[in-house]
Formats: structure tokens, sequence, C-alpha cells
């Protein structure tokens, strides 16, 4: 990894965003251009929570100064996640893929962890807004004159589908400026790591009962061996129907100590099997009686509390389901840094699903 490197390019990028933005080299030399995210605590994003440090900035037991999220969504070039302006971002990727595409790159470059993801979207409700992006075919729902630059036509619909990386206005970006990370509302959906459900039962990175942003552990589908099991579920307020099949089943989402109503009454024999329950984020309750982790909370699994929009949820609780977040490019309202969704399995692919790296020094 050549982070040292102080070229001219990273010299002009940091100078021209005031050292908001910098460029990070991987093991083959290609440039990715990064936002630096300094590290907050808790009680910066409420309050009422603790003082410790959000858990994307402990690493393997590590307090972190700061973080580097990747720019722009992702493309692949000589096998490596680049984050680079104007282009058509990567899409046809599974999550097996596209973490391989980032971990390619050399020591501390990793896909982007739900505690990033989580890190950023609490750090724009605390700072009072929320990204628009390329949610309703080229621009946004909320503001149909800010549109970006078309790199795929949704033929279907007869309108833009894709956007190119970081075309959009300065209310793209989650800070509201062109200095930070672009496109996190709609464009495509996003891989995220450090996440996963496994029979409705929701596993994050940690050990010893806290959440952490460690992002070298990974494992085979349903292995859950150096993850930490939160020993919360995401079950439903019905049971669900095995007799359907990519569709509305099983009632609301809700957090709980069980999975009393699985999706299916009776397991399918394989995970295409994509059957899910929806919810606005904001709507999410939980059992009556059962008070989850509050690192649910802080790692944007469970609503922190209002100003979330319609955000959605959506979830399947059987087999193992890995996330991705953001929505894309026809999700309208729905879209969004809360957006969530927990229904399909890690081989799954699609051209509107798509992924981007971070770097943490090694």
């Amino acid at each position: 990894m050549i982070y040292s490197m102080k070229d001219t390019y990273r010299q002009s990028i940091e100078a021209a965003s005031g050292g908001k933005n910098t460029v990070v080299y991987d093991d083959k030399g290609n440039p990715s251009i990064m936002v630096v995210i300094p590290k907050f605590k808790l009680s910066d994003i409420d309050a009422t929570w603790p003082s410790d440090p959000h858990p994307a900035f402990i690493v393997d037991g590590r307090e972190m100064s700061e973080i580097y999220i990747s720019k722009f969504l992702n493309v692949v070039r000589d096998g490596r996640a680049l984050s680079l302006p104007g282009q058509d971002p990567a899409v046809y990727v599974n999550f097996d893929t596209a973490r391989n595409y980032c971990t390619a790159k050399g020591p501390g470059w990793h896909l982007m962890t739900n505690a990033e993801w989580a890190a950023i979207a609490l750090w724009c409700r605390k700072n009072g807004f929320m990204p628009r992006g390329n949610n309703n075919y080229g621009c946004d729902h909320s503001a149909t004159y800010e549109r970006g630059k078309e790199t795929y036509f949704d033929t279907g619909a007869g309108k833009t589908g894709r956007t190119a990386t970081g075309s959009g206005p300065a209310s793209w970006y989650h800070d509201n400026t062109p200095f930070g990370i672009a496109d996190l509302n709609g464009n495509v959906w996003e891989w995220n790591d450090g996440l996963k459900l496994v029979d409705g039962k929701i596993y994050v990175h940690g050990t010893s009962g806290v959440a952490m942003n460690n992002f070298k552990t990974q494992n085979a589908s349903h292995d859950v061996t150096g993850w930490l099991d939160t020993g919360a579920y995401f079950d439903n307020t019905t049971a669900g129907n095995s007799n359907q099949v990519i569709a509305d089943i099983g009632g609301d989402p809700i957090i709980s100590n069980s999975r009393a109503n699985p999706m299916y009454t009776t397991d399918p024999s394989t995970d295409s099997y994509y059957g899910y329950s929806t919810v606005t984020f904001e709507s999410l309750t939980v059992k009556s009686g059962y008070t989850p982790p509050a690192m649910l909370k802080h790692l944007g699994i469970q609503p922190p509390g209002a100003g979330l929009g319609s955000d959605c949820l959506w979830v399947s609780n059987y087999g193992e389901r890995i996330p991705f977040r953001g929505g894309d490019w026809y999700n309208t309202a729905s879209a969004g840094v809360f957006n969530l969704f927990l229904y399909y399995a890690r081989a799954y692919s699609s051209g509107n699903i798509g992924f981007r790296s971070a770097y943490i020094p090694a």
C-alpha cells in the first residue's frame, strides 16, 4: 500500500477540499479518492448514549482517529475496486466478489462495513441533512430538477437508470458539499460487510458483547464463527406462507428475542426463495417486554429516533441474508441513508447492486 506518497494529484485533491478528501493508492499504485471521516463519540450523536467512540472507529480493538470512505461508488480496474468520478458504477457483483475486489487492494482495504455506513447515516441525521440522489430515474423524487449524468438507460422503464459517479449536485453528497461522500441515496444498492442474519438472528462484527469494525472477519455462508451474536432477531408479526416467493409476506418485521414467526411455514430447500416483510425503517417496532441491545441503534439496525423520512427496511428471516443499503434509481421515497435490505443471499447479483471500498491504515 502506497499511502504516504506525496504526489501532485494527492496534493491537489487535499488542497481543493481543505483536507476533507485525499487520495489513497492500492498495491498496484491505482488511486482512489477518499473522504476522511474524523472520529466521533456515540454521545456526539445522542447525549443519552455512551461517550465511547462509534464502533466504526474501533478496529480489532484499536481506536482510530479517522477512517477513509470511498468518495464514489466503485468501479473495477485490474481486479481492484477504485473510487473515481464520472464513471458507470460496477454492478452485477455478488457479495463475495465485491469484497474480494476491495481486499485485493492491500492491507487496510475492505468492503465498506455496516458500522461505517451507520456512522455516516447517524452523522447526517445529527447534522440535519439527509442527502438526496438518483432515486427517480436520473433525478431525485423530491427535487426533480436535480439530475446526474446518464450512464445506463433503463429500457424497461424507458428512462435513465444509473448515473455517473459523483455527477449529481452537492445535495447528493452526504454533507451537502462537493467534498462529501456521493450517491449514498439511490443510483445503485451497496453491499455492506459486518452485518448478517442467519434464520433471523442478527450477527455483527465485534467481540465480548462490544460491536467493532472488525472488517477482516468473514466466513462461508451461514458460518458465524468470530461474529458477535447480538441475541436479537428480526421476527414477523404473523407467520409467512411457504408457497409465496418474491412477495411481501409475514406481516411487518419487528425486533424480538426469538423468531416466533419464520418467513416460511415450511422452509424451502434453497436460499433462492426471497420472500420478505417490509416497513418504513422509522416505524420498526420492538416486541413488547423486550429491550434490544443498544448497539442496534448505534449500527443503524434499529431506528435511533424520528426524522428518518420514508427510508425502508426489507427483511427475510430464513437462511443467511447479507445487507445492502441506500436504494437504487427507482426506489423514490424509500431510498436513503437509513434504507436497509436484508433479504438477499450473498450469491445474488443484479444491474442495480454495486459497492464501495473503505480504508483503515494497518
